[in-house]
C-alpha cells in the first residue's frame, strides 16, 4: 500500500522534488511546480511530456510537521512522502510507489546530501538548487547555482555542470491591489515564526511586544501573516500555562474572533486590549507589500520580506536558547537532547553568536549590516522602542528599501530552473 499517494498515474518519467519546511514550500516548490506545469501545457498536445511530479520531504529540524499536510492540500503532486519515512523510502522505494525507470530528483531544501542519496538509490539524473554553496558537485549532473559566487566555489572540474539562474526568492511577485488605508494608520508586520521551538518564543515575546507597541501609538495597526503550517490554536497554546516560556511574560490573549474582511481572517485582542489582525490566507505579499515595517525572527522569511524590499527589524532573543532547538543540521537534531541541550546553549551563546557574523538572510548576501539585527538579551519592549523610532524615521526606511532592492537579484531564476527541468526530461523522454 502506497503510503501519501494523492493521485496516482502511470508516467514514462518520474520528477521527485526534495525538500523540508514551509519556507522552501512556499517560496521554492510551488513556484517551480507551477511553472513547469506552465511550460508543459503551453506546448502543443502532440508535444508535451509525459511526467509525475513526486514530493519527498526529508528530515529537518526546522520543519514543523505539517508540511505533509500543506503540500498535500495543494494538489500538485502525485505522490507525497512525510519526512519521517524518508529512511524507509531510501531502503525500499517501491514500498510507497512504482518508480519509473528514468526520472530526475531535485533539491530544493534541506540537506543537499539526501538528494544526493535518493537520485543514486533510484537510479535517477540529479539537480541541485544551490544559493549559498554546492556541497556535492561531483554527484551532481546540473547545479543551478544563485550567483557567480556559488560557481566559483565550485571545482574547476565540476564547472561545466553549473549554470547560473539567479535568486529563486526574487521571483516574489505582487500582482493583486489592496487597500490597506483604514484610518490613514501605519501598519506593522509580526513575524514571531512558524515552528513549535520559535513559536514557544515567539508568541509570548511578541504579545508583550504588541502591547508596547500599542500602548505608545495607537495610529499603528499590527497585523500577523500565519504560516501555512500553523494555526490560531497554536497561538492560544503557547501563550498559555502549557508553555513554560510564557510565564517570564506578562501579556495574554483574550480572544481570537473570526471577522468578515475581504483581507484579515481573524482578530486576536490580548488582555490590554491591543488588536493584531490575522491573515490566513498564503502567501500574502500584497498585503505585506503594503506595511511600513516588519518585526521577524531569523529564518527564510528574511528572504521573503527582503524580496518585497520590506524594511525590518530581526530579533533572536537568546534568553531562552535552551529552547530554542530550531537551529539548522546536525545542531537542531542533537539538541533536542536535554543534557546536550545545555552544553550546546552554553556553546551557542559564548561562542557561536559572538563569531557568527549575520543571521539575517540580506546581510548574509550583503556582507554588510543593512538591516538591524538584534541577537541578544533584548526585552519585548526594547524592541517595541526601535520600531517605534523607525515608524516615525521615513528616511531610515527609504534608506533600507533602497539596500534590500540592490541586493534582491534579477527575476527569471524560477522560468530558468524550470526550463532545465523540462529539457532534461525532454533528453530522458
Amino acid at each position: 500500500m502506497y503510503f501519501g499517494l494523492t493521485a496516482m498515474k502511470k508516467k514514462s518519467i518520474a520528477v521527485v522534488i526534495i525538500s523540508n519546511g514551509p519556507g522552501e514550500l512556499s517560496t521554492w516548490v510551488r513556484p517551480v511546480v507551477d511553472y513547469l506545469n506552465k511550460i508543459n501545457y503551453s506546448s502543443k498536445k502532440i508535444d508535451r511530456l509525459n511526467f509525475s511530479i513526486r514530493l519527498v520531504l526529508v528530515p529537518c529540524p526546522n520543519a514543523t510537521g505539517t508540511e505533509y499536510e500543506v503540500a498535500k492540500s495543494w494538489g500538485k503532486f502525485e505522490l507525497v512522502t512525510k519526512a519521517k519515512t524518508f529512511w524507509k523510502l531510501l531502503i525500499r522505494p517501491y514500498k510507497y510507489a512504482k518508480w519509473p525507470q528514468k526520472g530526475i530528483v531535485i533539491f530544493l531544501g534541506g540537506d543537499q546530501f539526501w538528494s544526493v542519496l535518493l537520485a543514486k538509490r533510484l537510479g535517477y539524473v540529479n539537480i541541485t538548487y544551490a544559493e549559498w554553496i554546492s556541497r556535492w558537485p561531483r554527484w551532481n549532473n546540473i547545479i543551478a547555482a544563485m550567483n557567480k559566487n556559488v560557481k566559483k566555489s565550485i571545482p574547476q572540474k565540476y564547472r561545466y555542470k553549473c549554470e547560473i539562474i539567479g535568486d529563486l526568492m526574487a521571483d516574489i511577485t505582487n500582482n493583486k491591489k489592496v487597500s490597506l488605508n483604514l484610518e490613514e494608520k501605519k501598519w506593522i508586520a509580526l513575524l514571531p515564526g512558524s515552528k513549535k521551538a520559535k513559536l514557544t518564543v515567539g508568541i509570548p515575546y511578541f504579545l508583550e511586544m504588541a502591547d508596547h507597541i500599542n500602548d505608545k501609538n495607537k495610529n499603528i495597526n499590527l497585523i500577523i501573516p500565519i504560516a501555512p503550517t500553523t494555526n490560531t490554536s497554536e497561538y492560544l497554546f503557547f501563550q498559555s500555562y502549557k508553555n513554560p516560556i510564557a510565564k517570564h511574560y506578562s501579556s495574554k490573549i483574550k480572544r481570537i474572533k473570526h471577522i468578515r474582511s475581504c483581507i484579515f481572517d481573524y482578530v486576536i485582542e490580548t488582555s490590554n486590549n491591543t488588536k493584531i489582525y490575522l491573515i490566513n490566507k498564503h502567501p500574502c505579499y500584497e498585503v505585506l507589500k503594503k506595511c511600513d515595517l516588519a518585526i521577524t525572527t531569523v529564518g527564510a522569511n528574511t528572504a521573503e520580506l527582503a524580496a518585497l524590499t520590506l524594511p525590518m527589524i530581526v530579533v533572536l532573543p537568546t534568553q531562552h536558547l535552551n529552547v530554542m532547538n530550531a537551529w539548522d543540521g546536525i545542531f537542531g537534531i542533537i539538541g533536542k537532547i536535554s543534557f546536550i541541550n545545555k552544553i550546546f546553549t552554553f556553546i551557542i551563546k559564548n561562542w557561536y553568536l559572538k563569531k557568527k557574523k549575520f543571521f539575517a538572510w540580506p546581510n548574509i548576501k550583503a556582507k554588510q549590516l543593512i538591516i538591524p539585527e538584534r541577537i541578544g538579551d533584548f526585552s519585548p519592549k526594547q524592541i517595541a522602542h526601535e520600531a517605534l523610532f523607525l515608524i516615525k524615521n521615513k528616511k531610515y526606511l527609504k534608506k533600507q528599501k533602497e539596500n534590500l532592492s540592490k541586493q534582491r537579484g534579477k527575476t527569471g531564476a524560477v522560468e530558468k530552473l524550470a526550463y532545465i527541468i523540462f529539457n532534461s526530461i525532454k533528453r530522458l523522454s
